[in-house]
């Protein structure tokens, strides 16, 4: 090579292809002499060199066995093995009796059973000397064996009774809970297939006060070596979220492992989820926005107990978010729910919060990306709406599920119909592992999703074109020209606005696309948070107004009575380029993707249709699925 060493030369390609100084292309280029015209051309195939995450892997975050006390005493009879066997695909015979099986395995799974009273299911069904001690486990014991509806009822008071604090066992006794974890890790690391299938090891902290849900699913990146050192975070030990990072920060001094903690979607939480002050009541400061952003980069926005996304109180111009909305009090129902709790609990106006937490800490204690993951407690997560296995085995498919009281107390109850068939995670990593999955959650190039698989890709940037909406590879410039889903922007080119490139592939095996919107929030002039959505590409040809939105409905052609509807309106794929008109360079902002599937039948359709029974007339019959990306945010 003349004038130039190798080195030099692999540095400028390099820089080509991952996107970076294009210009130095330019100018180096000059410096080659005629001679070596093949040094200056880019490589041929565009996939060569290619870092970046190409494949999304679907999987669940928040399953339960019969491990699960709760679980358990509702009727789960599926342990490890079982509920592993499912999620791989396999087929299994439910607790309720039928056989099931997934349409797809998923690629990954967190099986999260709640650290507080692990293994004592068991112990109330066989009879334990331990447990017969006491009323209440002659009672349970009872309950359990005759099944049904006495099995149910004891889930609820255990619960009930969890939940005030006066369950009359101590819940994360050493000596029960030990040989449970090690089955726990032992199956994790049975099951986990590197490359092909990640099984986590995980649990559930379930932190509640005074009925008020504030749960974490603990995620670990570590196999047994690590995870064996410790156990669980219990309730028992605190209800405090700042105790559970605590203790996570000891394990990883002692393991040298890593771990995360997923929330919970807020929606029972009764506006303690992204409050104004901390549990203990103190206002919120730096070091709490610190360490809350640094174990909780993920929020679960939706499950089974409903969406929390959005709230129709809390953005009302917004027609698509009262979407399966549970909004009557806490977790047993034992304190109503008022509208002053409602930005407490959904993730829109948490992360409008964590704007102005930002503006005066410096730090946003609620920087969130999105999953979805089921909570179900039936071993099974079966989410697809002709596939539904229900919350738990008192719910599993029956003619009488849908007016079966899925929770209840003082302040109302929420019916079988109520529950909703949601969700998986979406996670963009270079390889199904527990190392490449864990650290793309960590890095938030995630997505949640209602149930169908859809593929989403979203980025932010300042150089985004139409012409790159043309490309088969939006990834390949997506990642050149910008950040990913759960990234960041800052340092405004001077008089440009951020431009964001969004992609949507429909599920082969649901509806076709309606639209993609984009959710900004920003922070106003007067430091309060602000919203509005963006509709930036629609399907059938339908037109955006000057407003930013498409005011025609995609149309519905859904049979109720046949559970049936036909991809003839809508899209397969949709993707664009869009630029925000209203960007102020001075105002921080978060904006995140909302995909949007044209109408299909819902879970109580098929239900209906199958065993030839009527719905209530309050029951939805037909639903919207979609996705949420995570946001990519914007600083000054």
């Amino acid at each position: 090579m003349k004038g130039v060493s190798a080195n030099w030369y692999c540095i400028v390609l390099s820089a080509i292809l991952i996107g970076g100084v294009t210009s130095a292309y330019a100018t180096t280029s000059a410096m080659f002499d005629k001679e070596n015209t093949r040094l200056e051309k880019k490589e041929f195939s565009p996939y060569v060199n290619r870092a970046y995450p190409t494949q999304v892997f679907f999987g669940d975050t928040h399953l339960h066995t019969s491990l699960s006390m709760d679980a358990g005493t509702f009727g789960n009879r599926l342990g490890l093995d079982e509920a592993y066997r499912f999620v791989r695909g396999g087929e299994v015979v439910a607790s309720g009796g039928f056989k099931a099986r997934l349409a797809e395995p998923l690629d990954f799974v967190v099986i999260a059973d709640h650290s507080d009273g692990m293994g004592f299911f068991d112990m109330f069904a066989k009879g334990d000397p331990a447990m017969m001690n006491k009323e209440e486990g002659k009672r349970w014991h009872k309950a359990i064996n005759e099944g049904g509806q006495a099995a149910v009822d004891a889930a609820l008071e255990i619960i009930t009774l969890f939940s005030q604090g006066k369950f009359p066992w101590k819940t994360n006794d050493p000596k029960i809970m030990k040989p449970v974890w090690q089955n726990v890790i032992d199956a994790a690391e049975q099951y986990n297939e590197p490359g092909r299938f990640t099984a986590f090891i995980g649990y559930e902290w379930t932190s509640l006060v005074k009925g008020n849900n504030l749960h974490r699913v603990v995620v670990y990146r570590d196999g047994s070596a690590q995870a064996r050192q410790t156990l669980p975070f219990t309730l028992a030990d605190s209800a405090d979220p700042e105790k559970l990072w605590d203790a996570m920060q000891s394990y990883e001094d002692r393991t040298g492992g890593d771990l995360l903690a997923i929330p919970h979607n807020g929606n029972l939480s009764n506006g303690l989820m992204f409050d104004v002050e901390t549990l203990s009541g103190k206002p919120l400061d730096r070091d709490y926005a610190e360490l809350r952003q640094k174990w909780e980069p993920l929020y679960e926005t939706t499950q089974i107990k409903g969406d929390g996304e959005a709230h129709p109180f809390l953005s009302p111009d917004d027609e698509f978010a009262d979407y399966e909305t549970w909004d009557l009090g806490n977790l047993d129902m034992s304190q109503a729910k008022t509208e002053e709790m409602l930005a407490g609990e959904y993730i829109r106006s948490g992360l409008k919060r964590g704007l102005e937490f930002d503006q005066q800490l410096g730090v946003n204690p609620y920087k969130y990306g999105q999953i979805g993951s089921t909570d179900s407690h039936t071993s099974l997560p079966a989410v697809e709406e002709n596939n539904f296995f229900g919350k738990h085995s008192g719910v599993e498919p029956s003619p009488e599920r849908a007016m079966h009281v899925t929770l209840g107390g003082e302040y109302g109850k929420i019916m079988g119909y109520q529950m909703a068939a949601s969700g998986y995670a979406g996670v963009w990593a270079t390889s199904n592992t527990r190392q490449a999955i864990f650290d793309a959650m960590a890095r938030r190039e995630t997505y949640a999703t209602t149930g169908p698989r859809l593929v989403v890709r979203f980025f932010g940037g300042w150089d985004f074109t139409e012409q790159d909406a043309l490309s088969r590879m939006p990834a390949h410039v997506g990642y050149q020209k910008g950040v990913p889903m759960g990234g960041d922007l800052s340092m405004t080119p001077d008089g440009k606005s951020p431009t964001f490139l969004v992609a949507a592939l429909k599920d082969s095996m649901s509806g076709n696309l309606d639209r993609i919107q984009i959710i900004k929030g920003w922070l106003g002039s007067d430091g309060k948070a602000q919203e509005r959505v963006y509709d930036v590409a629609v399907s059938d040809g339908r037109e955006i107004g000057e407003d930013g939105r498409c005011r025609t409905p995609v149309g519905n052609t859904v049979n109720v009575a046949e559970a049936t509807w036909t991809n003839t309106i809508g899209d397969p794929e949709l993707i664009t380029v869009w630029t925000d008109p209203d960007f102020d360079p001075a105002q921080r902002a978060f904006y995140y993707a909302r995909v949007l599937e044209i109408p299909t039948p819902r879970w109580t359709a098929y239900e209906a249709k199958r065993f030839e029974i009527t719905m209530p007339p309050e029951a939805e019959m037909i639903t919207q699925e979609r996705a949420y990306t995570s946001p990519i945010w914007y600083t000054p």
